[in-house]
């Protein structure tokens, strides 16, 4: 399997158009798109993640309606980047084969298909169709907090074998302290670093996204994910302007421009945010308690509704060990909040 082939010493990945959509509720319009893509290509950033919070196929009443289609979307961003390429996430089970394909014509170069930590073997198909279109291709293995390195190593040794180029620690809830982010790096390298590069998306939930990112890099990684403003699920992500001027402090290349990046960051997507992304009670339990990110705005939406503590929703769920794709299960344990305050 042929790998991209990297210039710098990590690739800094852009999803504020992909997981900032959590936090924008799915709410982005064209306009919003191609001033950010925009903004990120003149800054030097090489791959912009474009879709639905959950992936291509994501726009549904479970996760939540998208205000643009999103391979419209797509076909935007791939306008207006000149240099970088456009990647999209897709999640089996709701991203099917023919979502990819048509992501693929409306301008996608990559997708990174994304598994609970032990289900990687539900995407060796789709990196099969990602292949045949020619597209890069990375895998996330989501939730890496919930299983042990070695068996996440295994899990990335299923989807490099099926094609994928990048194997990711995904910490989709802000959960891994710095050992635990450590020992999952060295375990994937140690299983695939002679076959794939390794990637690591944080979240910032403990406040250890930049951290982690950073060894990430001592370990061997060389793919890392980040969000202008951090605009993410729960607490957001680790915010790609300061990835890039952290990175610069210590002299590792990454091909961007700090300056242009903090212009992004300020003068495009700030205005649009709905909120700033930030570590407050409920996020931070979703940390400390190894909940998925997303569930943040269902939670309190589902807080709101049924006048229960959106932290003790999201305290349950990490109890109940519920998992991306499960956001309907947060109503049920409103509804059981709201029984037992009754009770008294």
């Amino acid at each position: 399997m042929t790998l991209p082939v990297l210039t710098h010493d990590v690739r800094i990945v852009d999803t504020t158009l992909r997981d900032g959509s959590h936090a924008m509720a799915h709410q982005y319009t064209e306009t919003q798109v191609r001033a950010t893509v925009r903004a990120l290509d003149r800054a030097g950033v090489e791959i912009i993640e474009v879709s639905h919070g959950d992936g291509i196929g994501g726009s549904s009443f479970n996760y939540g309606f998208s205000l643009t289609d999103e391979m419209k979307l797509i076909a935007a961003a791939r306008e207006e980047a000149d240099n970088a390429k456009i990647a999209v996430l897709l999640v089996p089970g709701i991203g099917t084969a023919d979502d990819l394909r048509r992501a693929h014509d409306a301008g996608a170069d990559m997708v990174r298909v994304a598994t609970h930590c032990t289900e990687a073997d539900v995407s060796p198909q789709h990196f099969g169709v990602a292949r045949d279109l020619g597209m890069e291709t990375a895998g996330f293995l989501m939730m890496a907090h919930r299983t042990s390195p070695e068996n996440l190593a295994k899990q990335a040794r299923i989807m490099v074998d099926a094609g994928c180029q990048v194997p990711y620690v995904t910490d989709s809830a802000g959960a891994l302290l710095m050992h635990e982010a450590r020992a999952r790096f060295e375990a994937l390298l140690a299983e695939v670093g002679d076959e794939a590069w390794v990637g690591y998306h944080g979240h910032q939930n403990v406040s250890l996204g930049v951290a982690n990112s950073v060894i990430a890099h001592e370990a061997g990684v060389r793919y890392v994910d980040g969000s202008l403003c951090a605009l993410g699920a729960g607490a957001g992500n680790s915010p790609t302007e300061v990835l890039a001027a952290v990175f610069d402090r210590l002299g590792i290349e990454t091909g961007l421009d700090v300056l242009a990046l903090l212009d992004a960051a300020e003068d495009i997507v700030r205005p649009y945010l709905p909120r700033w992304p930030k570590m407050d009670r409920n996020a931070i339990v979703q940390g400390w308690a190894g909940v998925y990110s997303s569930f943040l705005l269902h939670a309190e939406r589902a807080a709101e509704r049924y006048k229960v503590p959106a932290h003790e929703i999201l305290r349950r769920c990490g109890e109940l060990g519920y998992v991306g794709g499960q956001e309907d299960m947060i109503i049920d344990i409103a509804l059981t909040l709201a029984a037992e305050q009754s009770r008294g």
